[in-house]
C-alpha cells in the first residue's frame, strides 16, 4: 500500500527559508504524479506545487513563483518543498499526494488526488 509521510516543518521567522520532504514507500514516484497543497487554519486547501512521474514538469500556484522550488530525488523516493521568503501567511499545514495524473489544469485540485500524507506544520512567525 503506497504511503507519503511529510517532514521537516517547523518555526521559522519571516524571511526564512525551511524544507519539507515527502517520502513515498516503495517506487511511489514511478507510478505516480506527487503535489504539494497547504491549509491555514480556517481557509480551503491549496494546491502549491505539483511534479510529475514521467517529464519531471513541475506546476507552481502563480503567487508561490519564485519563492517555492519542488524537487524529487527518486533514489530517495523523495518529492522536496524548498521554500525561502517566507511569510506569515504560509503558516499551513503542508501535505503531498499523489495522484496518477496531473494535468496542467487539474494539478491543483486536491480531488485529483486520491493518497495523502497525514501533513507537517510550518508556521512562520517572529
Amino acid at each position: 500500500q503506497v504511503q507519503l509521510v511529510e517532514s521537516g516543518g517547523g518555526l521559522v521567522q519571516p524571511g526564512g527559508s525551511l524544507r519539507v520532504s515527502c517520502t513515498a514507500s516503495e517506487s511511489t514516484l514511478d507510478y505516480y504524479d506527487i503535489g504539494w497543497f497547504r491549509q491555514a487554519p480556517g481557509k480551503e486547501r491549496e494546491g502549491v506545487s505539483t511534479i510529475t512521474r514521467l517529464s519531471g514538469r513541475k506546476f507552481y500556484a502563480d503567487s508561490l513563483k519564485g519563492r517555492f522550488t519542488i524537487s524529487r530525488d527518486k533514489a530517495k523516493n523523495t518529492v522536496y518543498l524548498q521554500m525561502k521568503s517566507l511569510k506569515p501567511d504560509d503558516t499551513a499545514v503542508y501535505y503531498c499526494a499523489a495522484a496518477v495524473v496531473a494535468y496542467e489544469d487539474t494539478w491543483y485540485n486536491p480531488s485529483s488526488y486520491h493518497i495523502w500524507g497525514r501533513g507537517t506544520q510550518v508556521t512562520v512567525s517572529s
